[in-house]
């Protein structure tokens, strides 16, 4: 074996190590990442051709945590691992946009990259590490790669930046960002943060982009140390200038007319589709297919050379708006008359029916990760189906869109919400996306938060978000940015950049680039625009609804939370849980309990009030402590010669002796008392076994005491 390793410093003691040559060798790419005990195991695969016909880049990037790496066998029937987790799309899914815009444009071979979490140390996170695999992989194959490139998350803990804090640290983040770039630029930024300004932002992403520069820097030398500087030869598109030129003689003018002409999505499409098809009927009907895939693959070009050219030389963008300008906005809170909350958000093209609805602690989510596991009492999903686009495309589960554009929503609004008793709710929010024709989830974040008031939570502060774009001329050094694009600005544009925030800040972001050189220059510029926008969004959503409402809907489900000394979760529970569950039976409500700070923290959920009320009594009954010289309601659960047991609460009896009946002397119980019989006693004491003294006759009236007779009058 030639095993060559790497090493650097995070910039505080600890070391990232790069290893290679000892594993996965016939991966065209293979490098173990190890920072304590956590290893990555990264490789890739790439075909030496092209399948004939392919015009993009069929790039695969899956992450999966072995449970073996933390010492767990997997849960459910199989006991193995299954298909990826949402948090491994999500991590597949950071790799891959930070590294597909690092690809040759020609470059069209199947590639695989596969990152496996093979040991794991429970206080490091691996995700930080897996653009680093990823981009080492590439770094010591042969395949060509405009990188290297690496991933770090940044951190302000305690007030300080940090570079891939310790997972327990993080809970005490204000911001925390995951960046990915190369040595000269930053493609890909995701992450959330407490409400934090621009500048700010533009802060942590500097200080991120210096440590990616020093794991570049020892990719580069890996790559001399395997001796991988030279990258495979490959031909995977074929061209003739002639038919380019002619496509552009015949389509440019036209195209740019349609552009400048300010159409909807419909016809502009349309426009642009009559146009090509004129072309294609006018070849000879012998014409190869080739050419006429060349002749689309030309037309595409003159689109995306004619629409940047209208907005850099004329400002004039697809719909006819400004840089600045944000489509018409309305909205509806209540639409659904049967869900918990509601809300229609529509921005342009773009439409989002959102439904809040909320749960019980029965309803939180179980993660059984092999890195991340626990419970979760906020879920968001989004979903988008064909019609939003007015294709025919058929249901076959969640993509990694959905995943991806669901958990931007999620970050964005979690930050929001009322935390500990406050809301003891568990939550889901579903967005589904009725139209589309520009950022989907920034249109679900903004009908989340008008969905959330519209259900009584009190959230901290409504949220907006916006998708801003950015149109560079590398030539001349024109740009424009963009705010509130469109799906065409999305595809045919440099940049993907969606913010969200409050009022006050920041509270998440995505970020995509496919060019290089963003200056920070124009990364405050298009935060700042970003800015702007977002509160005009918030301004027209706080038309239809300003804060939360007063009271949740009156078919809202309602909870209720005790705590009660741990000594009677026992109690509650029951054996095998039999109280609980009768309980439960007969009042209709839903009641959990758990041990928090030994204290028993109980949730009563019901839709109704009677229900709650029943059940909260209940609860308070057999939790509740005896007092000496209280009055209690009890029944008579037993006849002893000397006296009775009373049930003063439920589980809790107490002896009633055959003296503290009556005022009257009682020489035997027979028909004194009934059990069953209701009756009310006073608590006279309790002793060190806990054993109670009950008394009846102090709560009678006390006969009064005879008249003594007169003395005799005297004789005589």
């Amino acid at each position: 074996m030639n095993v060559i390793k790497k090493s650097f410093d995070l910039g505080d003691g600890r070391i990232v190590e790069i290893e290679t040559g000892k594993l996965a060798k016939q991966a065209d790419g293979a490098v173990v990442v190890k920072m304590g005990d956590t290893m990555l195991l990264a490789t890739v695969v790439s075909t030496v051709g092209a399948k004939p016909g392919t015009d993009f880049l069929p790039l695969s990037v899956d992450y999966q945590e072995k449970y073996a790496a933390t010492g767990r066998i997997p849960g459910g029937f199989l006991r193995r691992e299954a298909k990826l987790s949402d948090y491994e799309v999500l991590i597949s899914r950071l790799v891959d946009r930070a590294l597909r815009p690092l690809f040759p444009d020609d470059y069209h071979a199947d590639t695989q990259v596969m990152i496996s979490l093979i040991s794991a140390d429970k206080n490091i996170m691996p995700d930080c590490l897996a653009g680093l695999a990823a981009s080492a992989a590439l770094a010591v194959s042969d395949i060509p790669f405009n990188g290297p490139i690496s991933e770090v998350r940044v951190a302000k803990i305690d007030g300080k930046l940090v570079i891939n804090p310790y997972l327990s640290d993080l809970e005490r983040a204000t911001l925390e960002f995951v960046v990915a770039g190369s040595a000269n630029d930053i493609v890909m930024v995701e992450g959330e943060a407490d409400e934090i300004q621009e500048e700010e932002m533009v802060e942590a992403l500097k200080f991120a982009h210096e440590a990616i520069k020093v794991q570049c820097a020892v990719q580069l030398e890996l790559t001399e140390a395997t001796g991988k500087t030279v990258k495979r030869e490959y031909n995977h598109e074929d061209h003739d200038e002639a038919l380019k030129e002619r496509i552009y003689a015949e389509t440019y003018d036209r195209v740019y007319a349609i552009a400048k002409s300010g159409l909807g999505k419909d016809e502009r499409s349309e426009g642009f589709t009559a146009i090509i098809n004129e072309i294609l009927d006018a070849f000879p009907e012998d014409t190869a297919d080739l050419t006429k895939a060349l002749a689309k693959h030309y037309f595409h070009d003159v689109q995306y050379d004619a629409v940047r050219n209208l907005l850099l030389n004329e400002g004039i963008r697809l719909d006819g708006r400004t840089t600045t300008q944000i489509r018409p906005i309305w909205s509806e809170v209540g639409y659904l008359p049967a869900a918990h909350g509601s809300a229609v958000f529509t921005r342009g093209e773009t439409q989002s029916l959102t439904s809040v609805t909320l749960g019980s602690k029965d309803d939180e989510q179980m993660i059984d990760g092999a890195f991340i596991n626990g419970y979760n009492k906020f879920l968001l999903h989004y979903n988008f189906p064909g019609f939003s686009t007015g294709e025919v495309r058929p249901n076959r589960g969640v993509g990694r869109r959905e995943v991806g554009h669901g958990n931007l929503a999620m970050r964005s609004l979690k930050k929001v919400l009322p935390t500990g008793a406050e809301n003891p709710y568990t939550i889901r929010i579903v967005s589904d996306i009725l139209e589309s024709n520009g950022s989907s989830s920034m249109a679900t974040v903004c009908a989340g938060t008008l969905a959330l008031m519209d259900a009584g939570i009190k959230i901290k502060s409504p949220v907006s978000g916006i998708a801003m774009g950015l149109i560079t001329d590398e030539k001349t050094g024109k740009y424009a940015v963009l705010s509130d694009i469109l799906g065409d600005e999305d595809h045919l544009g440099d940049m993907d950049f969606k913010v969200t925030g409050t009022k006050n800040g920041i509270v998440a972001c995505q970020m995509d680039l496919k060019i290089n050189g963003l200056s920070y220059e124009v990364l405050t510029k298009a935060l700042l625009q970003a800015k702007d926008g977002r509160l005009h969004i918030l301004g027209e959503m706080n038309k239809t609804i300003a804060e939360p409402a007063a009271d949740m809907k009156p078919h809202a489900p309602r909870i209720v939370s005790l705590t009660i000394d741990k000594e009677f979760i026992g109690a509650v529970i029951g054996p095998g849980g039999k109280i609980i569950q009768e309980m439960q039976r007969e009042t209709g409500a839903t009641i959990s309990i758990e041990e928090v700070d030994n204290k028993g923290i109980v949730e009563v959920f019901a839709d109704n009030k009677a229900s709650i009320d029943a059940a909260v009594a209940r609860i308070r009954a057999i939790a509740a402590k005896p007092e000496i010289g209280e009055v209690y309601t009890g029944k008579v659960k037993s006849i002893m010669p000397f006296g009775a047991f009373v049930e003063i609460m439920p589980g809790k009896d107490g002896l009633l002796h055959i003296s503290e009946i009556d005022w009257k002397r009682l020489e035997t119980m027979d028909g004194v008392l009934k059990e069953g019989e209701i009756i009310e006693v006073k608590l006279l004491d309790i002793d060190k076994q806990g054993k109670m003294k009950l008394s009846r006759k102090v709560l009678l009236p006390r006969p009064s005491k005879p008249e003594s007779a007169a003395p005799a009058a005297p004789q005589g």
